[in-house]
């Protein structure tokens, strides 16, 4: 990684798990005596509290740390006011001609467009390779599956071992969504969101984005949808079948067969 990051709680009775978590992970722990602004030892900190697992970036002007939440916040209220199957995402992903789709989404991250197809009915199978970003997608989903409101839709959303390229070649998915990390352009705002600059610096660029376009076409069935800044180049130099333009980004789609064929 780019950046020093150790596993760490200020929590006795997490101790024990907090260190499993470290030694799966292959990172050092540490069993927190003072606050985080003054660790001095480790620019992030993969918290382990009672309010589940969160990515913490230490030193005195540190934002809050930030957790996988499917119940709060920006992700809980695109979930109830998005637009349902109006949005890009969903008539990228076919929703406008089909209900029930399969989904891998191969580059979940913090799983938020996950569920929104999740949301919309799609039945969701989830790869992240980042070992700590997996963990926090993992504990999101898990105590989601908890929330009265987001239970049945987390239930559709499947976290997967490995990677996109570990994949069988026997896997179908009806749909394979691609949104690879890329770089940070200026001109996106302020707020080019606290979370993502902890990935850009955590995890940085897929420099490898290329190669995952043929591992989608693969295992897709109907379709490859992936998600592009605007002024990216395609994924692969491959041009897609076509694109869906929204204000910050586009949408490019690989057509292998028509959804029309997919029985309802």
């Amino acid at each position: 990684m780019l950046n020093t990051i150790a596993v760490a709680t200020a929590d006795r009775f997490l101790e024990s798990e907090s260190r499993l978590l470290a030694q799966s992970l292959g990172l050092p722990f540490i069993l927190l005596h003072e606050p985080i602004k003054f660790i001095s030892n480790y620019d992030y900190l993969l918290l382990k509290n009672v309010d589940g697992v969160a990515i913490a970036k230490t030193g005195k002007a540190a934002p809050k740390p930030v957790y996988v939440d499917f119940t709060s916040g920006a992700v809980d209220h695109r979930r109830r006011f998005g637009g349902g199957k109006g949005q890009d995402i969903a008539k990228a992903v076919g929703l406008n001609k089909r209900s029930n789709l399969s989904v891998l989404d191969a580059t979940a991250g913090l799983g938020r467009d996950a569920f929104v197809l999740a949301c919309l009915g799609c039945s969701v199978s989830l790869c992240e390779r980042v070992g700590f970003v997996r963990a926090m997608l993992e504990d999101g989903l898990y105590r989601g599956s908890f929330h009265n409101e987001v239970a049945g839709i987390v239930a559709k959303m499947s976290l997967l071992d490995g990677d996109i390229k570990g994949l069988d070649e026997g896997a179908r998915f009806d749909v394979v969504y691609l949104d690879p990390m890329y770089p940070h352009m200026e001109k996106s705002s302020a707020a080019a969101k606290k979370e993502m600059a902890f990935f850009r610096e955590l995890v940085g660029q897929d420099l490898d984005a290329d190669d995952l376009l043929p591992h989608a076409m693969v295992l897709a069935e109907y379709r490859v949808v992936v998600k592009r800044p605007k002024g990216a180049p395609f994924l692969n130099d491959s041009e897609p079948t076509y694109q869906l333009e929204g204000k910050s980004g586009r949408f490019d789609i690989y057509v292998l067969k028509s959804l029309d064929l997919l029985s309802a």
